[in-house]
């Protein structure tokens, strides 16, 4: 029974690899009395799953037998994909019937629906994938994460403003450090779109501190890191695949001989504590900042674990009632009248 006072997310049913299985399963791992979760795509094949859901859960499933195929043509699955259960999810939130949107489905997809059926915020041109990662120091904004493979510095620089809205908002502080990811901290260094965006950082942007290399996303030396979104899908995944391996590589380590498993039953409390630290599932959940409505994405190949954290990722979005506040910093960011100036002078 839905609780009028409660939360509304939309839920992409049929996105990802691992769908609608990881969906519901990941469901069934949320505690939120004050959600109600509205579940789109196939009704006859979403039915068989209903018995993974507790008795209290409070949701609905709205039945759509448009499918998204993965050997479809852009513009035919654009067509296809407003009626698809990724679109009609998203269309719930432009209808006010959802505060914010779940999905698994492909990324370019899915951000191009949200775009077509959301609308960006004024002054912005692009939105991009931000997402918070865990670093040793404190935690760092990063975006765009694969959104948009191919950018120009205006592109670089609304994504600094929205990182700058993101990072306030997420650390409930006004003084936040913006770098650059690059190839080296020296000002020589780096492609051209890099250096130029640096320049005009550096004129408009008191935040901006300079550049970063791949081995600093982690240090959480500064509160945003900006990139185009095919490096920083690159750098994700790499960070991502790394942890894989180090946690693979450890466990196989520790099995090899009697004393190393005997080690273990002293060492499980750290082993645990490193586990939680590095599996990639439990930060799984991204933004797609820059849209006019909340907008989360999930990993396509998610388990019910990955899509869980997505999950209340979204709620607890909802409670910091972010999308307000990254609009109220988007209106007072020294930043936003950039792209407004750039345009007069054209």
């Amino acid at each position: 029974m839905k609780n009028v006072d409660c939360k509304v997310i939309a839920i992409d049913g049929m996105g990802g690899d691992n769908a609608p299985g990881s969906v519901f399963k990941g469901l069934a791992r949320v505690k939120a009395s004050d959600v109600h979760f509205i579940i789109f795509g196939d009704k006859n094949l979403l039915s068989k799953y209903e018995n993974l859901l507790p008795k209290d859960f409070s949701y609905e499933i709205r039945h759509t037998s448009e499918v998204i195929t993965a050997d479809m043509e852009v513009m035919t699955a654009l067509r296809t994909g407003k009626k698809s259960g990724m679109g009609l999810a998203v269309q719930a939130v432009k209808n006010k019937e959802a505060m914010a949107v779940v999905s698994s489905g492909n990324t370019g997809l899915y951000m191009a629906l949200a775009k077509i059926i959301l609308g960006t915020m004024d002054g912005i041109d692009r939105p991009a994938i931000a997402s918070v990662l865990p670093a040793k120091n404190h935690p760092t904004v990063c975006l765009d994460l694969g959104a948009n493979a191919e950018c120009d510095e205006k592109n670089l620089v609304d994504f600094a403003i929205l990182g700058e809205a993101v990072a306030r908002s997420a650390f409930n502080k006004q003084d936040v450090k913006i770098a650059l990811l690059n190839i080296g901290s020296e000002d020589a260094k780096g492609s051209r779109l890099v250096k130029k965006t640096a320049e005009i950082l550096k004129k408009v942007c008191k935040s901006y501190v300079g550049f970063v290399e791949g081995d600093d996303i982690c240090k959480g030396e500064v509160d945003v890191i900006v990139t185009d979104g095919f490096t920083g899908n690159v750098a994700l995944k790499t960070i991502e695949g790394t942890a894989k391996f180090i946690a693979s590589e450890l466990k196989s380590s520790l099995m090899r001989s009697f004393f190393a498993k005997l080690g273990i039953l002293f060492c499980l409390p750290a082993l645990n504590k490193l586990k939680k630290r590095m599996d990639p599932r439990l930060y799984n959940g991204a933004i797609i900042v820059g849209l006019n409505g909340v907008v989360v994405k999930s990993h396509g190949n998610s388990d019910e674990i990955g899509f869980a954290n997505a999950v209340e990722f979204t709620i607890n979005l909802l409670k910091n009632n972010m999308f307000d506040k990254i609009r109220e910093q988007l209106d007072q960011s020294e930043l936003h009248s950039f792209p407004k100036r750039e345009e007069q002078k054209q």
